[in-house]
């Protein structure tokens, strides 16, 4: 019955396996797609939801970033979309009497999925300290609570302000504003822990952090390689697009540890070719590397083009492009034995992909957390750049670099200056706007947060949506981390593992969802949200709130701003709350690319945001130009009897939202404990298929990090290398293991060893 969430939570440990698939999507997609959200949702408000998911008059979908075509389909959603719908549009509650049935500390010992499956909040809660359950508090009352905690701070620097990816533009930019006038550049943000080392690479070579193609590239492209990216579990819709370009002569290599069923064959469930026939292949050439190996891998790519006559561009290096010269003298000195070694490669692939790159005049690289969360991420993303650079595949239709970004706004965020580190130029353009001095000093990103909280130098931590302690790394300090709190805030559509673990008080804050009607005292109003490859466009939600207790992201904002800066704040809080229109007018003043901002996202489909190189093959570094780099060659080693692991999602899961406890295409049924190991490597560890194993991480700070109780699984990995899922191999994560310049935590890449544990 649709509205019943399940009684208890189930047994994870005893996974069904079955062989992995070799086709993504098809009538299973859709019949599962179907179940769950009638399950949520029921018949007739699953049908006049998803009719609704990224239309032009419709909301933005709350999960991936993944753009829309101009042209668009009637069903313009995945099956992983629509589970992000059905469980926001959800008719399951949870109530103050909830709250009063369940102790925090019960809470505490449920998983994530339990949690999750409870349905929408309803009520702003309380946890009062030293009290055992959350009460239902009023909004003024919880505004009073967090400007009390907020103005005991010695500094302002005291409180942490996070984000998550699904925060609209407008939400983003109140949010950040509040911050600053408050005093603090603590914008620690859910970008921190992907696609940081994405924008660190970016900016530093061709001088904007974000991909540099539109979706129509892609559909030009001669060859697009993905690498450290599985689009049919975690962007479905990009298999789609795929398709289109390999129907157009578009060739496609997959750089990946684990083969995927999405770029092996796509059943495009909304064509006859995928329903009834075999789909379409996708993948013309697997490299199966070796974890960490990519930087070795686009380096050797490197030297083979320069050692391929009439192969570089150098009309394009010599007009564009800076340190060519120190580029080309290390990537001729790349050695072969090395590459090997590092990629687990043999020699005649990697010359079969110099082929492929060779016979092409428009390239796309694509890539996502596979490449961005290992210590090396920053050089191997500018290894990609190199290669790209010596072949004047940045700046012309076809071809460049495509970060493909996770949650649905995550880009937006940032776009809108939700980061610890602003440039000058923001603040500067926030502070004629405003009138008032914006904090200079840089702020703290998320791994230096867990820092400060564990070591009592912040005492406030709000969080505006996500999972903080579900997301973070080194789960077990974490959580000690957030307990040090005075205070937890957490704006939330639904119940996660982040409300269980509290400060000594804490506040859930319950928001409007992306499918709900936004009525503010001025009229409807709707949000705006930037996708992965920077176009705008508006979102407006139709359903009624799940409660007549929700506010909307802006008006919590507003209201607590109004609370906590009182009269000395000149800025127009109450107005921003009752017009959004008002919120874009100011954005449109401070944010370049968004002049005249109302009049551009009215339009049906929004607008492109500029970006200097691909626009215009103007490159705004610090040279002026476009920069190649040669960092010295990394990856990561496993010492004998040791397995790189890396964490990932399952089919069932987005982030830490976990679906269900499926993973189809990986032939895993009723289970997350599981660990996937080659086969050769499981024998000689004495790891039988079925057995169970504790997960053991290895660093440098001689502590011991365990995640017990995995099911061993012997899969086609590549030798020397395992993956589980995330959260539950969070804990296995260093709190120091971090990638260089970005911060990010190294979660792709941890040295395990796998000790045998008794199934019971």
């Amino acid at each position: 019955m649709a509205g019943k969430p399940p009684t208890g939570d189930p047994v994870q440990d005893a996974p069904d396996v079955a062989a992995p698939q070799h086709a993504a999507a098809g009538l299973p997609a859709i019949a599962h797609t179907l179940r769950v959200a009638q399950q949520q949702m029921g018949v007739r408000r699953t049908a006049l939801t998803l009719l609704k998911v990224n239309q032009k008059d419709g909301f933005d979908c709350p999960g991936c970033a993944w753009p829309e075509p101009d042209k668009r389909h009637a069903a313009e959603f995945c099956e992983n979309g629509a589970k992000a719908v059905a469980e926001e549009a959800t008719l399951r509650r949870v109530t103050p009497d909830f709250f009063a049935a369940h102790p925090v500390a019960d809470l505490a010992t449920r998983s994530g999925y339990w949690l999750g499956q409870q349905g929408r909040l309803t009520h702003p809660m309380y946890l009062a300290e030293g009290a055992t359950n959350y009460e239902p508090v009023t909004w003024e009352r919880a505004f009073d609570l967090i400007a009390e905690e907020l103005h005991a701070l010695t500094t302002p620097d005291e409180a942490l302000f996070y984000t998550s990816g699904r925060t609209s533009n407008e939400a983003a930019f109140l949010y950040q504003l509040f911050a600053r006038e408050f005093g603090t550049n603590n914008l620690p943000d859910c970008s921190n822990m992907c696609h940081e080392s994405s924008g660190s690479a970016l900016t530093e070579t061709i001088g904007v952090g974000k991909g540099s193609v539109l979706l129509e590239d892609l559909y030009q492209a001669d060859l697009i390689i993905v690498a450290g990216q599985n689009p049919g579990t975690n962007h479905p819709r990009m298999l789609s697009a795929l398709e289109k370009a390999k129907a157009g002569g578009t060739k496609i290599i997959t750089v990946n540890p684990l083969p995927e069923a999405g770029m092996e064959r796509f059943k495009n469930p909304q064509n006859a070719r995928g329903l009834a026939g075999v789909g379409t292949p996708l993948t013309d050439l697997f490299l199966q590397i070796r974890l960490g190996g990519d930087q070795a891998l686009f380096r050797t790519l490197g030297r083979l083009v320069l050692e391929t006559e009439g192969a570089v561009d150098t009309d394009f290096i010599r007009e564009h492009t800076h340190g060519f010269e120190e580029y080309e003298r290390t990537a001729r000195a790349a050695d072969w034995d090395e590459t090997l070694r590092a990629t687990g490669l043999r020699r005649a692939e990697i010359e079969e992909a110099l082929r492929m790159i060779l016979a092409s005049r428009r390239t796309v690289v694509c890539w996502a957390m596979g490449l961005t969360q290992h210590k090396h991420a920053v050089p191997t993303i500018k290894e990609v750049v190199n290669l790209l650079l010596l072949r004047g595949d940045i700046g012309r239709p076809g071809a460049g670099v495509c970060p493909v970004r996770g949650h649905s706004n995550v880009q937006g965020d940032r776009t809108m200056g939700i980061f610890e580190r602003p440039s000058a130029a923001f603040l500067d353009a926030l502070e004629k706007e405003f009138d008032f001095t914006p904090p200079r000093e840089h702020g703290l990103d998320v791994v230096r947060a867990i820092r400060a909280l564990r070591d009592g130098d912040a005492k406030v931590f709000f969080a505006m949506g996500g999972n903080f302690v579900a997301a973070s790394p080194d789960t077990e300090v974490t959580e000690a981390a957030m307990r040090r709190a005075r205070l937890t805030v957490h704006v939330s559509t639904k119940l996660n593992r982040s409300h269980v673990i509290t400060g000594a008080r804490a506040l859930i804050l319950p928001t409007l969802g992306r499918t709900e009607r936004d009525r503010q005292s001025g009229g409807d109003q709707f949000v705006t949200v930037e996708d992965s490859m920077g176009m705008v466009h508006a979102s407006r939600g139709r359903l009624e709130p799940a409660s007549p207790h929700l506010l909307s992201e802006p008006a919590i904002v507003c209201r607590l701003a109004r609370r906590v800066l009182g009269t000395e704040s000149t800025t127009p809080w109450e107005e921003f709350e009752k017009d959004y229109a008002t919120i874009r007018d100011r954005v449109s003043r401070v944010v370049p690319g968004f002049e005249d901002f109302n009049a551009r996202v009215a339009r049906p489909g929004g607008f492109t945001l500029p970006h200097a190189p691909r626009d215009e093959r103007r490159f705004p570094t610090a040279t002026g130009k476009a920069n190649f780099t040669a960092a010295p060659v990394e990856y990561p080693k496993a010492p004998e009897g040791r397995l790189l692991l890396q964490t990932l999602r399952s089919h069932d899961q987005y982030n830490t939202t976990i679906y269900g406890l499926d993973d189809r295409y990986r032939g895993i049924k009723n289970g997350r404990r599981v660990v996937l190991v080659n086969p050769d490597d499981a024998r000689t560890l004495g790891l039988a298929d079925g057995t169970y194993a504790d997960l053991v991480s290895e660093w440098t700070d001689g502590t011991e990090r365990r995640a017990p109780g995995f099911r061993v699984i012997h899969y086609p990995t590549t030798p020397g290398c395992a993956a589980a899922y995330y959260p539950e191999t969070n804990v296995l994560v260093p709190l120091d293991h971090t990638a260089d310049t970005s911060n990010t935590p190294a979660s792709k890449s941890l040295v395990i060893r796998l000790e045998q544990a008794d199934p019971a």
